[in-house]
């Protein structure tokens, strides 16, 4: 009887994961075990496994998991919290995409689309936000779309707002991540990236913003939490089909070429295997794209076949570890 692939997996308690009963079935008939670790016990008592699947953020785990690394190096970690921990900044997660576009042209497959990051700064105190469009300063034009800079998991870390005037942005709590609002038709694109797996879905998103209000002449003075425009939205639209659905329809997803090549490069950046990246075609130039956020092992739950995909994945890293196993006593037997 073939050894069963064992995989414990460890995420916050009391939050939602994408490990659902369906995912664990679809494994569990293909020879792999998904056991959730107990995070009040110690990590070093538990297994063995052959694979560590992770999202935890305390000191402890972090020190639990290196113990555990040490002891069992075949183990595979997936992911390393060192290597997710550059997602957790908003301003230099792009970087990467950064060198991506730098090294992009033709030949690398993505044909006549162009991508890119929305014009973007990060601000880390009240003095430095008055510079951000002021005449020889930063040179941001409004409205402005501010982030808190961490993604720690807090709803005060996902408070993003629409920053109009320089009345709003004085009222803007730093450390911020201001980047450029581009009109985009209202719809974004999520990619979810599972180990060589790519796929993309379209998402409603913030409406396009007119040209008086693109020109700084909108009268709110304070920040405008997306929130507060979603909810607007679903007000005016709630007897009959809703433009928001109406865009979402005719939307024209972006070249493959294009979303494979981001995804495989910002898997080989990143060093990660389990990320989403969101895009959105600027509406001011021709096939042009915009990647601007990145997330650690998203809610998988929302994309198409997920339990079969995930599955896969599994499958994809038991071969691996056997395929590095079988690397190790071939090198044993030439010594």
């Amino acid at each position: 009887m073939a050894t069963r692939f064992q995989i414990g997996y460890a995420f916050k308690p009391n939050k939602k994961n994408f490990i659902t009963d369906a995912v664990v079935n679809e494994s569990k008939q293909r020879g792999i075990d998904l056991i959730k670790i107990d995070t009040e016990k110690p990590l070093i008592e538990q297994g063995p496994f052959d694979c560590i699947l992770q999202r935890l953020s305390t000191e402890i785990w972090f020190k639990q998991l290196e113990e555990y690394s040490l002891r069992n190096p075949d183990v595979l970690i997936i992911d390393p919290p060192s290597k997710i921990e550059v997602l957790h900044d908003r301003y230099s997660m792009l970087h990467c995409v950064e060198d991506m576009m730098k090294m992009s042209d033709q030949e690398n497959g993505i044909g006549m689309a162009t991508f890119g990051i929305p014009k973007q700064v990060l601000v880390t105190d009240v003095d430095s936000l008055m510079n951000v469009n002021a005449e020889g300063g930063l040179q941001l034009k409004f409205p402005l779309i501010a982030k808190p800079e961490i993604v720690d998991g807090s709803m005060q870390s996902h408070k993003l707002s629409l920053v109009y005037n320089l009345d709003a942005l004085r009222k803007v709590q730093t450390p911020v991540v201001l980047q450029e609002f581009v009109n985009h038709g209202g719809v974004m694109f999520k990619v979810y990236v599972v180990g060589d797996y790519v796929k993309c879905v379209k998402r409603n998103s913030l409406p396009d913003i007119s040209e008086e209000e693109l020109e700084g002449k909108n009268s709110e003075k304070s920040p405008v939490t997306f929130s507060q425009i979603s909810n607007k939205a679903s007000e005016e639209h709630s007897d009959h089909m809703s433009n928001e659905e109406m865009r979402i329809e005719n939307a024209v997803m972006p070249p493959d070429s294009l979303v494979t090549y981001i995804a495989r490069g910002l898997s080989k950046a990143t060093g990660l295997h389990l990320i989403n990246f969101d895009v959105i075609r600027d509406s001011r130039v021709s096939n042009h794209y915009l990647v601007f956020d990145i997330n650690y092992a998203p809610g998988y739950e929302k994309m198409p076949d997920y339990e079969f995909v995930l599955a896969d994945f599994f499958c994809d890293l038991r071969q691996r570890k056997q395929n590095s196993l079988s690397e190790d006593m071939k090198k044993e037997e030439e010594e």
